[in-house]
Order: structure tokens, then sequence, then C-alpha cells
């Protein structure tokens, strides 16, 4: 993409992205992702009803009179985004490709990370790590994070989570907020890199589908070509036990997937790239919400 026609594109996103979160996911993120715990922040004279559990006997024998510990939440997050770059991402047959979808929630949850001071990082993976953006703060940051995810070229096209799980745990020390963003196409196992990376972090999926990965329509023969494999084959899409066989599978992988996440205990969201995704960012961050 030539540098203008990047610079385009990135303002763009900044400018409908920014808004979002700043209009419609300030306080849903807020609730949803809170802080690592408590910290201390100052003491203060003992008042009736306050929880004698938090009397500090220092300060309170020093002054011969009782004085209270008083903790704030600590606000500030890590937030990691896994983004699956493998070359399914490229698929889209209404009107964004999985790809388009995936760098608007993107920046969505990069915008709202800065607004309620938290770091931002990022890993690009297919079958390995493509690129580690290491968690920051500021603005410069953010655009930079949403010029790789416009213009970055990976240089496999296989999908592997558990390596980028596997990446997570052991190059983030401290407790973070993950994103994993990707359609889930994979032929490995990754549950158990899943339990152990949500023990260690607080791991959320958001599954990006095109509708045409779960239903065919019916238009006769189709050449259809798997993007990261390169294998292809003629399908009669005029075939209704093709065409159910095809539903068929795609609400198994769904059923597994759903299995998967509930039990590493993973919040998810499915996402279609052609649908407006602020209603399923909101309902997601509103069911975590109420959970705290």
């Amino acid at each position: 993409m030539e540098t203008s026609d990047l610079l385009k594109r990135v303002r763009q996103i900044e400018i409908k992205t920014r808004g979002l979160s700043s209009n419609i996911f300030a306080g849903e993120y807020h609730t949803a992702f809170k802080g690592r715990g408590m910290t201390f922040s100052e003491v203060r004279a003992y008042q009736y009803g306050d929880d004698i559990r938090s009397i500090d006997w220092n300060v309170t024998a020093r002054y011969n009179h009782p004085y209270v510990k008083i903790f704030e939440e600590e606000r500030e997050l890590t937030v990691m985004l896994l983004i699956d770059v493998s070359a399914s991402r490229n698929f889209g047959t209404v009107s964004k490709l999985k790809k388009n979808q995936i760098t608007e929630i993107a920046a969505v949850l990069a915008f709202s990370a800065i607004q309620n001071n938290d770091k931002i990082g990022v890993i690009f993976f297919s079958d390995r790590i493509e690129k580690f953006i290491p968690p920051k703060k500021g603005r410069t940051h953010i655009l930079h994070i949403i010029r790789e995810l416009v213009d970055f070229y990976p240089e496999h096209k296989a999908t592997n989570i558990s390596v980028a799980l596997q990446y997570l745990t052991n190059a983030i020390k401290k407790r973070c907020t993950c994103f994993l963003i990707s359609d889930f196409m994979d032929d490995h196992d990754f549950e158990h890199p899943l339990i152990i990376a949500n023990k260690k972090h607080d791991v959320v999926a958001l599954q990006l589908y095109d509708r045409r990965e779960k239903i065919l329509p019916p238009v006769g023969l189709m050449y259809l070509t798997d993007a990261e494999t390169g294998e292809s084959v003629w399908v009669d899409t005029s075939d209704k036990k093709v065409r159910d066989e095809f539903e068929a599978y795609g609400i198994e992988r769904d059923k597994e997937l759903d299995r998967i996440f509930k039990h590493a205990g993973v919040d998810m969201a499915s996402i279609s790239a052609d649908e407006d995704y602020v209603r399923s960012l909101i309902t997601l961050f509103k069911k975590r919400g109420a959970g705290y």
C-alpha cells in the first residue's frame, strides 16, 4: 500500500474507532476490565462504621488515636491483542473481509485501553509468532499499532493458536487482559494452552467469521481453495445434501469451540465480518461487568 493511502486509511480508522471507544465503550470497558486489585492510598482517622481490620496499628500507637488504611482500586491494566494474521482472514463475501473487521475491532479496543490509562500491546501470529509489539501507552503507540494492523503482511499462511498462547504465557510476566482475535480455523488442539494462559491472564476470545463459512448458497458448481493450504476442490452447491453436510460441520465446529471456551473459563463473542460489531462488544462487556 502506498504511504499516502496507508496514512489515509489509518486516519479513517482512528476517527471511527476513537469516537466509538470514547462515546460508547468507555464506561462498559472500565466496568468489564478492572485493575489487578487494591493499592494503598493514605491513612486517616478512624470513623464510626470503619472496618476494624483496616486499622493501622503502628500509626494508631504513634498518635494514641485509631487510624485506618485507605485503599484505592489499582486501575492500570496491561492489555494484549493476540491477532490471527493467517491467510483465512483474507476472506469476505458481503461487505468486508474478516481482516478489515479485525482491524477495526482491535483499534476500538486499543483506544478504549489508552482512554483508561492502560498499556496496550500486540502479538501477530500465524502458525508462529509473526510480530510482537510490547505494551505501551499513548496515541503515537496506538497509531503505530493501527498502521501495522492495516499494512502487516505475514510470512506464513497457516494457523496455530497454541503457539500464540504459549508465547503470551511466557513473554508477559504480569497478569494482563488478553483479547484473542481469530476465526479459530485451526486443526491444532489449543485447549490446554488456553487453560494455562487464562489461569495466568484474563483471556477473552473474539471469533470473526463470514456467513459463507457456515452456510453455502445454492449457486451450482463452485471452485473452492483453502487459503492456508492451497488445496482446491469443486463443490456442487446445488446438491442439498452437500449444503446440509457443510452446515452441520459448521455447527459442530462452533459447538466444540463453545465447549473449549467454557471449559477454559474464557468469555467469548462471535462476530460476523459484515455485521455491526458494536452491539456484540457491548453485550460482552456488560456480561463481564455483571459478573464482578
